[in-house]
C-alpha cells in the first residue's frame, strides 16, 4: 500500500434509480476518402452480503424519484458504491496552441496550424458528507451539426457533486495529492457520457478530468481523420496542463490536491484507441494514409515518447482492431487494424479492457479480444461481458433519447440494463485503479477470480461465513448475482 492512501469507506447510499428496458442495437457508418469521414455512432465471485440494503417496499418508490446517475443498484458488487468524500465539480477551458488542423486543406504538402480549444470537466474530493450536493450536467444529443436523423436535443444528466465547491482542505488530502484519471469519450461523445464513473472515481480520492474532444462531440462532430489524429494528443495535453496547475503557487484549485505522476487513462471506443497510443501503441505503416498529410506518423513506434506518469490504462471496446476498421469496410492490411504486432508490443502500462462478446462496432474476436491476447509487454485484464455489444460504458439512456431510436441505441444495450453495467464498471475499474495507482493490493482479489467464468463460481461457506477450501465464487459478489461476467489476466512475457 502506498503511503497516504487509507482504504477508503465504500458503504453504499441504497439507491436504485429506473431504467428502462433495452431493446435492439444498431450500427450506422458511412466513410469517404476525404479525411476518412465516419459514423461510429452504434445506433454506440461473491460475499455474505449485497453492497446496499433498502427495504422492499419503499424501492419502487426511490427507484422513480431519485433518477441520480450513479446511484447503484441492491445488487451492486462491494465497489460499486460512492466512497467516503463529497464531490465537487468544475469546468475548465484549455488552449493548445499551433496543432494540425486535419480538417483543412494542405498546402504544398503541409497542414495548416490552428489553436485546439478543449473544455474538460473536472471532478474532485470536497469537504461535506458523502453523496452529498446535486448538480444537473447540460449534454445534448445527437450525431454533429444538421443531422435530420439526430438532431441537437439538450438534456440534463443529473449527478451528485457541487460546483465549484471548494476542494478537500490540504490536512485531509494524501502525501502528494490524489491521482489523475484522464477520461476520453467515443466518437461522438461528451465528456458526461461516464458522468457516473468519474464522480463515483472522485469520491473514492481521485481527481478526474473528462475532455470534450474537439470536433467528436455530439455538438461538433466533424471529419473522423481529426479524431484519429488528435485523441492521444489531447490525453497528454491534459495532463501536462493539469500536472502544472497543480504545481504549488500556480493559483489553481488544483494546487497540491492532484498528483499526476500517478496518473490513468480511461478511454471508451475512440477514446480506448488513444489511450492505447498514448501509452506506446504506435500505428502501423499500412494506415498512414488515413489523415491527410502523414499527420499520423507522429503516433509511429520511435516517433513520440510515453508520459511516465501514466500509470494504468481502462480500455472499453476500444476501437482500431482488425475486426473494427472492417466493420466500416476498410482493410488496413495490418495485422491488428490500426497496429502490427511490434506496435502492440511496446505498451508496458498495465491495462484493463472491458468489452462485450458481441461487439458490433470494435468487434470481439479479432478486435478486442486480439488487442488484449498481443499488448504482450503489459500486465493486463479482459473483463467481457457476455451478450453485450459495444455500449459497456455510458451512463444509461436519457428520457429525451426515448423518442429516437439511434439516440437511444447510443447509450443502450439490447441484454443489459445500463445501470447493471455502470455498476460493474464502478466496481471494476475502482479494484484496477486503486491497486495501480494507490497501491491498495488488497484490490487484487477482485481481479485475480478463481474461475474466468463468474456463473462457474462455487459459493462454499462456513457457518461462521468464513470460505471453505472449495470456494471459487467472485469476492464482492452477492449469493445470486455473479452472472454474465468473464475476467482474464495475462501476464507480461
Amino acid at each position: 500500500m502506498l503511503a497516504g492512501f487509507p482504504n477508503p469507506d465504500v458503504r453504499p447510499l441504497a439507491l436504485f434509480p429506473w431504467r428502462s428496458a433495452m431493446t435492439r442495437s444498431l450500427l450506422s457508418s458511412f466513410l469517404s476518402w476525404t479525411g476518412l469521414l465516419c459514423a461510429l455512432a452504434p445506433a454506440a465471485a461473491q460475499t455474505t452480503t449485497p453492497a446496499a440494503t433498502i427495504p422492499a417496499a419503499t424501492t419502487p418508490a426511490l427507484a422513480a424519484l431519485t433518477g441520480v446517475v450513479g446511484d447503484p443498484r441492491p445488487d451492486a458488487p462491494a465497489l460499486s458504491p460512492r466512497g467516503s468524500y463529497a464531490v465537487g465539480v468544475r469546468t475548465l477551458s484549455l488552449l493548445n496552441p499551433g496543432q494540425l488542423d486535419v480538417l483543412q486543406t494542405p498546402k504544398d504538402g503541409a497542414l495548416p496550424r490552428a489553436d485546439r480549444r478543449l473544455t474538460v470537466e473536472v471532478w474532485y474530493p470536497a469537504p461535506g458528507a458523502r453523496g452529498s450536493g446535486t448538480v444537473n450536467y447540460a449534454d445534448t444529443l445527437g450525431s454533429g451539426p444538421g443531422d435530420p436523423k439526430r438532431p441537437n436535443t439538450p438534456f440534463l444528466i443529473r449527478g451528485r457533486a457541487t460546483r465549484a465547491a471548494p476542494p478537500l482542505a490540504e490536512a485531509q488530502r494524501p502525501a502528494g495529492g490524489f491521482p489523475l484519471v484522464i477520461v476520453s469519450h467515443g466518437y461522438p461523445g461528451s465528456r458526461f457520457l461516464m458522468s457516473y464513473l468519474c464522480e463515483n472515481l472522485a469520491s473514492k480520492g481521485y481527481v478526474v478530468a473528462a475532455i470534450d474532444h474537439t470536433g467528436s462531440t455530439h455538438l461538433d462532430k466533424a471529419a473522423f481523420a481529426s479524431t484519429l489524429l488528435n485523441r492521444p494528443l489531447d490525453d497528454n495535453f491534459v495532463l501536462s496542463e493539469l500536472a502544472q496547475r497543480s504545481a504549488a503557487g500556480s493559483g489553481s484549485f488544483l494546487s497540491g490536491l492532484v498528483n499526476p505522476e500517478r496518473t490513468g487513462l480511461i478511454g471508451y471506443s475512440m477514446g480506448g484507441y488513444g489511450a492505447l497510443n498514448a501509452v506506446g501503441a504506435g500505428f502501423a505503416d499500412q494506415v498512414l494514409g488515413f489523415v491527410p498529410a502523414g499527420a499520423l506518423r507522429s503516433r509511429q513506434l520511435g516517433q513520440f515518447k510515453v508520459d511516465p506518469r501514466i500509470q494504468a490504462v481502462v480500455a472499453f471496446a476500444p476501437w482500431g482492431g482488425d475486426a473494427a476498421v472492417r466493420g466500416i469496410g476498410v482493410n488496413t492490411g495490418a495485422q491488428f487494424g490500426f497496429w502490427d504486432a511490434a506496435g502492440l508490443a511496446a505498451i508496458r502500462v498495465p491495462t484493463l479492457f472491458v468489452v462485450g462478446d458481441k461487439d458490433d462496432v470494435s468487434g470481439f474476436e479479432g478486435g478486442v479480444k486480439a488487442l488484449f491476447e498481443n499488448t504482450v509487454n503489459a500486465e493486463r485484464y479482459l473483463l467481457v461481458y457476455q451478450n453485450a455489444r459495444h455500449n459497456s460504458a455510458p451512463n444509461p439512456p436519457p428520457a429525451e433519447s426515448l423518442s429516437n431510436f439511434e439516440d437511444y441505441m447510443h447509450y443502450a444495450e439490447p441484454a443489459w440494463d445500463m445501470t447493471r453495467l455502470n455498476d460493474l464498471n464502478m466496481h471494476f475499474v475502482t479494484a484496477f485503479l486503486d491497486l495501480k495507482l494507490k497501491g491498495l493490493t488488497d484490490r487484487a482479489q477482485y481481479l485475480d477470480v478463481k474461475v474466468p467464468v463468474a456463473q462457474n463460481g462455487v459459493f462454499s461457506r462456513n457457518p461462521d461465513g468464513t470460505l471453505k477450501p472449495d470456494d471459487t465464487s467472485w469476492p464482492g459478489f452477492a449469493p445470486r448475482t455473479a452472472m454474465g461476467i468473464e475476467l482474464y489476466k495475462l501476464p507480461p512475457r
